[in-house]
C-alpha cells in the first residue's frame, strides 16, 4: 500500500518532501483531485519538490504516483495501524495482530512488482544452486523457503549463520543464485555475503524494504515495505509478508519447471504418504 510507503519513508525525507507526505497521509483522496500547481501550493512547497517526492517514493512523476495512489485508496485497506496497549484483552490482541498481518499482506499484493517477481523466477529457474540467506527471525524465514524449494530439484541450502553464508557466497559463481531475506535490509554480514556473491557472477534476489542497501545493492528485489516497531516485539507482519514472498517464488518456479517436476512430486507425495499412520 502507498500510503504504508509514505509513512514508513517520512523521516528520511527531506523537511519540504515531509510536507508533502503529510499532505497526502492526511487527504489522500483529496490530492487524487488537483493537479501539481495546486498541490504545491497548497502543500506550501516548489513543484520540483513535488517531482524530487515522486523519485524518492520510485515513481517517474507525479503522474504515476497518483495512479498508484488511487490504486492504493480504492483498495480499502483495513486498519493497521492500531497499536497494542499495555492493558489490552486478549480479543484486542487477537484482532489488531491479525489486522495487521491482513493489511500488510493487502499492502504487498498492491506493491509488488509482477516484473521483479518474473525476472526473479526466470533467475530461478535457470540456477544451477539456490542459497538462502537470512540473520535472526529471518534465517527461520530462510529455512521455510528452501523447506519448499529442496522439492523442485534444483540443490538448495539455507544458512542462518553469519561465518557461514559469508564464507558459502565467496565460492558462488555464474548460474547460481542467493535469495536473501532482511527486514532492514542494513544487516551488515547479509550485505557483505551478497557483494561477494555478486563479484564472483552470481546473482541475488532481496526480499527486503524497498529503500534499503541490500535493495539498492541487489540483482532483483522483491519488496515488502512494512512499518513495523521491532524494539519491543520481533519482526511479526515482515515475516508473514516474507513467507508469503518465499510462496510466489515457489509456485512461479514449480510452474516454469513445467509437467516433468509434477511427476516428481507426485513420487515425492506417495513416499510421504507411507510413513503416515492409517485412521
Amino acid at each position: 500500500m502507498l500510503l504504508s510507503q509514505v509513512e514508513a519513508m517520512r523521516e528520511q525525507l527531506r523537511p519540504s518532501e515531509r510536507k508533502l507526505a503529510d499532505y497526502v497521509l492526511e487527504a489522500p483522496r483529496e490530492v487524487l483531485d488537483i493537479s501539481m500547481t495546486d498541490f504545491a501550493t497548497r502543500a506550501g512547497v516548489s513543484q520540483p519538490t513535488i517531482a524530487r517526492f515522486c523519485q524518492a517514493l520510485g515513481f517517474s512523476g507525479f503522474r504515476e504516483f497518483k495512479i498508484r495512489l488511487a490504486q492504493s485508496v480504492a483498495a480499502d485497506v483495513p486498519t493497521v495501524y492500531r497499536d497494542v496497549r499495555s492493558d489490552e484483552p486478549a480479543a484486542g490482541v487477537a484482532a489488531k495482530v491479525l489486522d495487521r498481518t491482513i493489511g500488510a499482506l493487502i499492502a504487498v499484493r498492491n506493491s509488488l512488482s509482477s516484473d521483479s517477481v518474473a525476472t526473479a523466477i526466470g533467475l530461478l529457474s535457470e540456477a544451477r544452486r539456490i542459497e538462502f540467506y537470512g540473520a535472526g527471525g529471518s534465517g527461520i524465514v530462510a529455512l521455510d523457503m528452501q523447506h519448499k524449494f529442496f522439492k523442485l530439484g534444483v540443490p538448495s541450502v539455507a544458512y542462518s549463520d553469519p561465518h557461514t553464508y559469508t564464507t558459502s557466497a565467496a565460492l558462488l559463481g555464474a548460474g547460481d543464485v542467493v535469495i536473501a531475506i532482511s527486514n532492514t535490509g542494513r544487516t551488515r554480514d547479509i550485505l557483505d555475503a551478497c557483494r561477494s556473491a555478486l563479484s564472483g557472477g552470481a546473482k541475488v534476489i532481496a526480499i527486503t524494504h524497498g529503500n534499503s542497501p541490500l535493495a539498492r545493492l541487489a540483482s532483483v528485489g522483491l519488496f515488502a515495505n512494512v512499518d513495523e516497531d521491532t524494539d519491543i516485539f520481533s519482526p511479526m507482519t515482515s515475516r508473514v509478508s516474507h513467507l508469503a514472498i518465499g510462496d510466489i517464488l515457489a509456485v512461479g518456479l514449480a510452474l516454469a519447471r513445467g509437467p516433468a517436476l509434477a511427476e516428481k512430486l507426485a513420487e515425492a507425495k506417495d513416499v510421504l504418504e507411507s510413513r503416515r499412520v492409517d485412521v
